[in-house]
């Protein structure tokens, strides 16, 4: 997140009280809807993460810098990419053929994940973390850096973070893919300085769609023998 630490936390704070009342939301509603309704909750946690970073670099400390920016892009690079095809995997119709093409995705994001996050494990080095106007710029080093250029990886992960919601046979998941799409030429056009942090704080807040999504039950418009 960009600016300071109490930000991060704060964001943090109001995310996963989100996702905690989307959560019961979606149990009251349809369970269905529950593994969408975590988004919140996980972007949340993504935001402390982020908020320990800053404690790390406020105090000089390397060892919290690490393990807070690990942390941080354990939720960007692994658990983003199978999260959202799963939890809309989880959300389709029984017989939609969208289901297939969907768990698809969500292995492939394992896979894309684990190649972008493993690697760092063994590489402690890889990991650099500085403040670039007022933001935290995570300055890695990626594995793929060494087979593809960096644009194509970062092509390669929002296609796999974008397109599953994109496919839905939910009109209301569909935008909540516009609104994600919104968020990256946003973070494109003007944040690129510190594009991973603020990529993954504007996307947290976008989840905030869903929790309007979950409490009106916009699904059931196009489903509603499933979504009563």
């Amino acid at each position: 997140m960009c600016f300071c630490e109490p930000v991060s936390f704060a964001a943090g704070g109001v995310l996963v009280v989100g996702g905690v009342f989307a959560g019961w939301k979606a149990l009251k509603i349809n369970k269905r809807y529950f593994p969408v309704s975590q988004m919140p909750t996980l972007a949340g946690l993504q935001q402390f993460m982020e908020g320990h970073v800053w404690m790390g670099v406020n105090n000089s400390d390397p060892s919290m810098i690490w393990w807070a920016a690990m942390s941080f892009i354990f939720f960007s690079w692994l658990i983003w990419p199978v999260w959202v095809p799963f939890s809309i995997y989880f959300l389709e119709p029984p017989a939609s053929r969208r289901k297939l093409p969907l768990l698809g995705f969500a292995l492939a994001g394992l896979v894309f994940g684990l190649v972008l996050f493993v690697p760092h494990l063994f590489h402690p080095d890889w990991v650099n973390v500085r403040i670039n106007q007022h933001s935290l710029a995570y300055e890695d080093t990626m594995f793929l850096d060494y087979l593809i250029p960096r644009q194509l990886t970062y092509a390669i992960y929002i296609f796999l973070l974008i397109t599953p919601a994109m496919i839905s046979t939910y009109l209301h998941i569909r935008l909540f893919g516009l609104t994600l799409i919104a968020i990256t030429i946003v973070v494109y056009l003007f944040l690129t300085y510190a594009y991973i942090s603020l990529f993954c704080f504007l996307a947290g807040l976008g989840t905030i769609h869903l929790i309007y999504i979950i409490v009106r039950n916009k699904c059931c418009r196009e489903c509603p023998e499933i979504f009563r």
